[in-house]
């Protein structure tokens, strides 16, 4: 099976999905990262921006990723870029590499980033084309997801739990990779956070820890 994760930003994919990587890469299926958005000065210095995708590779190469995609499509601007750009970017990429399993960010997130690149990629994964995706998940970023305005578009409503017990470790190595993006606890994106959302997801389901995903789409 082929496994790919849509990151809006480097890191993203170690926070949502790094357990679930890991889990999979070790079951000997094959998982692929994109990364679409790039950082560029003046917004972001060019030495911060080449530690961070160094960080990126290094994090994905840990949670056993086979190949890591960046697009660089510009962070924080990326509403400036037609639309038909983005997803021709998103959809080229999903039907080069023909993942079985799709994971999205959440459309409810409060980064634009991520809402614009969710659309691109429900516009790519339309099962009209060649190849047709099985599954599609969206994933939580903390940071991102529940920190827009509270209503029922915007609420994250896990449906598939995923038991990363034996991956957590892994997945809270990873991040430990990511010192451009890594906060102190109560930061969102410390690894005290992770690990703490990791084992409540956990809880839901009576396992020691899970990611939680919802499901978009399954075809049989």
């Amino acid at each position: 099976m082929k496994v790919l994760v849509i990151a809006p930003h480097p890191d993203d994919e170690v926070i949502g999905v790094g357990g679930t990587i890991a889990k999979r890469a070790q079951e000997g299926h094959e998982v692929y990262v994109c990364v679409v958005t790039k950082a560029f000065p003046p917004l972001f210095s060019e030495e911060v921006v080449e530690k961070a995708r160094k960080e990126c590779r290094e994090a994905d190469k840990l949670l056993g990723v086979a190949e890591t995609v960046f697009l660089d499509f510009p962070a924080v601007t990326l509403e400036t870029i037609p639309r038909y750009e983005l997803n021709d970017g998103v959809l080229k990429t999903i039907q080069r590499i023909k993942p079985d399993e799709v994971y999205i960010p959440h459309r409810g997130d409060m980064q634009l980033d991520h809402k614009l690149i969710v659309d691109a990629c429900m516009v790519a994964l339309r099962p009209k084309y060649e190849h047709k995706v099985s599954r599609i998940y969206s994933y939580e970023t903390l940071s991102e997801t529940g920190w827009d305005v509270p209503n029922t578009t915007n609420e994250f409503i896990p449906t598939v739990y995923e038991d990363i017990t034996e991956t957590l470790v892994c997945k809270l190595s990873a991040m430990k990779v990511f010192e451009t993006q890594l906060g102190d606890f109560p930061d969102a994106r410390s690894l005290e956070a992770i690990d703490a959302l990791a084992k409540y997801r956990g809880s839901t389901v009576n396992v020691r820890a899970a990611e939680a995903f919802s499901l978009i789409r399954e075809t049989k």
